[in-house]
């Protein structure tokens, strides 16, 4: 790629970014929010069509022009967005067929379909039956199925945007191993990741892009390659830490749960929470860790008004009292806020401008006898969003064209609004870069200084010792083990998730 320049209206994008990849190597390309990753990966594979863009593109020596992902693909590139592109009600060789079908004119020939699907699913290692559901597989075969899917295209160069972002330790790892099994084969890769110990594990070149420029590009072998290098090249300045300080202000319990039990909504019978304990204090950031699966988001949701499960028995305590939290309205008005993991599909209203989604929790406060007061909308949607550090160009620009870490900003505005005083956190820093998990970080500690009381979900361990003042570990439904910040270290979590397999 030579001289990619690309403007949307009042931002340049890209400026004049150059970009080298050789053939079978993994190359990385990292950068913060916003820095212009996945929209030079966008002008690559035709999202943007040629013509919406200046400079020229290069494949295998010849000059490209695109209209068209479609174009792209005939030659061999492929993209997977973070945002996995597959229907939850098909199945895998359906959706590994869709728009690529096989058979002729308007008779499909399911047999070859279902044959070819398993041949590319053996290639990734999914050990499912062609005819599952997409719905009925986790978030790391989904991933898996995407692969499979660029592979019966007859991938050259493959594009990963932030393939392993939903992914625990262990699925990331496999599919890690597989891009490195596909470079043996002789596939390019190019890979987008905020994961940086990811990157210097299987990059060969590392290109780190800041404000639509490219600063440099790292040889894996040859040059000095750290986590800081690259941060320090990201972000501009020397991040001596990535967690900032917080001094110890931890009061009386003011959140507790007891014996609280939750059934699957779908399954009868099948519990996905058994008998949970748990407390946090004012000023405090309580985590819980766990493997994907074990049961996090389900406690979360289920503790805000019932909004997951059924056949909950249990009881929640709100600074000694209890409570009844039979809805969401009963969360919010007992002082409770649940910033989501999934921030685009249940957190904001991306086709929505930012001041209509800062005040979605708090119209009340920002109305006058039931009738919204615009005026006062945009003033405290601009004070918020000034507080929080939002880089927007207007408060009504729509929440879809921010970056990912500009939008959870937005997504804890909303909350914040509501002047909660217990927040749930599920996956609070999920896809975002370091420089932005920083500005998160700084936030939440603002909170806990307010005596507010923090219940954290992370599958980011390094984020869990460093931000929590104590630590749950969470497995198949249940709390398995306990830790202070001084006690707690990766080794122990997972010793008593494994123990806890075992007994």
């Amino acid at each position: 790629m030579q001289g990619i320049t690309k403007r949307f209206p009042g931002v340049t994008a890209l400026n004049d970014v150059s970009l080298m990849v050789d053939e079978g190597e993994i190359h990385a390309v990292v950068g913060e929010n916003g820095a212009g990753k996945s929209t030079l990966m966008n002008v690559l594979s035709g999202v943007f069509a040629h013509g919406s863009f200046e400079g020229e593109i290069l494949f295998d020596g010849k000059k490209c022009v695109f209209h068209g992902i479609p174009d792209s693909e005939r030659l061999g590139i492929v993209i997977i967005h973070q945002e996995l592109a597959l229907v939850p009600n098909m199945s895998i060789a359906e959706n590994m067929f869709l728009g690529n079908e096989r058979g002729v004119y308007f008779k499909l020939n399911w047999d070859e379909t279902k044959k070819r699907a398993a041949e590319y699913m053996e290639m990734v290692g999914l050990r499912e039956s062609p005819d599952t559901l997409i719905k009925d597989i986790g978030v790391g075969k989904q991933q898996l199925v995407e692969i499979a899917k660029a592979l019966s295209k007859n991938v050259k160069l493959l594009i990963l945007d932030e393939p392993t972002a939903s992914l625990n330790e262990d699925d990331s790892q496999k599919l890690l191993k597989l891009l490195l099994e596909f470079k043996a084969r002789g596939m390019t890769s190019i890979l987008i990741s905020h994961k940086l110990g990811e990157v210097s594990q299987v990059a060969d070149h590392i290109t780190i892009i800041r404000d639509g420029a490219v600063i440099e590009t790292l040889d894996n072998k040859t040059d000095e390659v750290s986590e800081w290098r690259i941060i320090r090249g990201m972000v501009g300045r020397e991040m001596t830490d990535r967690f900032p300080g917080r001094e110890g202000n931890v009061g009386e319990v003011y959140f507790e749960v007891k014996d609280w039990t939750v059934f699957h909504p779908l399954y009868a019978g099948r519990k996905v929470c058994e008998d949970i304990n748990i407390n946090v204090r004012r000023g405090e950031v309580v985590g819980i860790s766990g493997l994907m699966g074990a049961g996090r988001t389900e406690l979360a949701m289920s503790l805000f008004g019932k909004s997951y499960g059924s056949d909950i028995t249990g009881k929640v305590f709100i600074n000694g009292r209890e409570v009844k939290l039979r809805n969401v309205s009963d969360a919010i008005a007992h002082k409770l806020a649940y910033v989501t993991e999934d921030r685009k599909g249940n957190g904001l209203v991306l086709s929505n401008p930012i001041r209509v989604n800062n005040t979605l929790a708090s119209l009340e406060n920002v109305s006058n006898f039931g009738v919204l007061d615009k005026d006062k909308e945009i003033s405290v949607s601009k004070d918020i969003n000034n507080k929080l550090g939002v880089k927007l160009s207007s408060i009504e620009q729509h929440v879809s064209n921010l970056s990912g870490g500009n939008q959870q900003k937005v997504l804890l505005t909303k909350w914040m609004l509501s002047e909660p005083e217990v927040l749930i956190l599920d996956e609070p820093t999920r896809g975002i870069d370091v420089g932005a998990k920083y500005e998160i970080y700084r936030i939440i500690n603002e909170l806990v200084a307010d005596d507010k009381a923090i219940l954290m979900i992370s599958s980011e361990m390094p984020e869990l010792l460093g931000m929590c003042d104590r630590i749950y570990v969470m497995n198949e439904g249940r709390i398995v083990g306990e830790f202070t910040r001084e006690e707690a270290t990766s080794e122990l979590i997972m010793a008593s998730i494994i123990r806890s397999v075992n007994s």
